[in-house]
């Protein structure tokens, strides 16, 4: 008798939209824990993104193209619409973008335009060593609590470039969706970032 194997239930399409940050080298590890709790990734990715990323491997994973480049005028978009997305790792240049509303980019496209919608919306920071302490950063990253933006950042818990929290990072995330979820005020808060925590 055959065994039949357990559903893996969808939380539906996940963007994830990777910057460019060093740890984006690693991201298809993120990408793989996404679709193992039951996301569908599609993946877009910064110009400065795809000089740390492996396509040809994240688009052996996601059975997706990726995404770095607007679409031809009066061509249909690749992608399903988004029920959620994630910029991981968020550069230093995507968080003083994004809080300015500046959309050179797809990927900062994409951040601007699901944040207005308010779409579900995690982040991870990585603002580099010496960038995160320019005055800008700061203020923006206030900017983006403003519009609804939780972040909660914690540099001195890691060494980023070789212990990137992948896993913690998808914890938070799905711990934030499962509230949005079961929230009836769903409207309230338009985004978040996720929180990086020591792990136990």
């Amino acid at each position: 008798m055959a065994v039949s194997k357990k559903k893996q239930p969808s939380f539906g399409i996940l963007y994830v939209v990777v910057t460019g940050a060093y740890p984006a080298i690693k991201v298809h590890e993120f990408i793989k824990l996404a679709q193992e709790v039951g996301w569908s990734v599609c993946t877009i990715a910064s110009p400065q993104a795809t000089r740390f990323i492996n396509t040809s491997q994240i688009e052996r994973i996601t059975k997706r193209p990726i995404r770095s480049e607007y679409k031809q005028p009066g061509t249909s978009d690749m992608f399903p619409k988004a029920d959620a997305v994630i910029a991981i790792p968020t550069s230093f240049n995507t968080v003083n973008k994004w809080a300015t509303g500046i959309a050179d980019t797809l990927a900062t496209s994409i951040l601007c335009e699901y944040l207005g919608k308010g779409t579900p919306i995690g982040a991870v920071l990585w603002p580099g060593t010496d960038l995160g302490k320019h005055p800008a950063y700061a203020k923006n990253r206030s900017l983006l609590k403003e519009y609804g933006v939780e972040i909660l950042f914690e540099p001195e818990s890691y060494s980023f470039e070789q212990n990137f929290p992948w896993k913690e990072a998808l914890s938070n995330f799905q711990r934030f969706i499962e509230q949005r979820m079961n929230s009836s005020n769903l409207g309230e808060n338009n985004a978040i970032a996720v929180s990086i925590k020591q792990p136990a």
